[in-house]
């Protein structure tokens, strides 16, 4: 199979969609899952992480309209994340420009193998 023909690509979107499942409603680590999905299927990484950042908000978009309607959402803490995300957004996408694209892909595979042990050694 060549990188990046249909089967990559079904299989990314196949990903895609139960990462957005997962993420729609817990979100922790949906950034690499998603970048790991996009990134086997054959992206290179700047794509790969513009195209989860479109994924992400269009994934908790979708979570925030089936979440609104529930009475147990504490709505200044919502505003506050948000603002938060916008301009962790805003500046991680200006930043991923800068970035040595081998060392941004070594850098996010050393944080997820970090975050795993570590949560595997600490889980409650």
């Amino acid at each position: 199979m060549a990188v990046g023909g249909h089967d990559a690509k079904v299989g990314a979107g196949v990903a895609q969609f139960c990462i957005a499942i997962y993420g729609g409603y817990f979100g922790g680590g949906i950034g690499f899952l998603m970048l790991a999905a996009l990134t086997a299927a054959g992206l290179a990484i700047r794509n790969a992480n513009a195209s989860k950042n479109v994924l992400a908000g269009v994934m908790n978009a979708s979570a925030v309209v089936i979440f609104a309607f529930s009475p147990q959402v504490h709505w200044l803490q919502c505003g506050v994340a948000c603002v938060a995300a916008a301009l962790g957004g805003m500046v991680g996408g200006h930043l991923v420009s800068r970035v040595n694209q081998k060392v941004l892909r070594g850098a996010a595979v050393a944080i997820g193998v970090a975050l795993t042990i570590g949560l595997f050694l600490h889980a409650p």
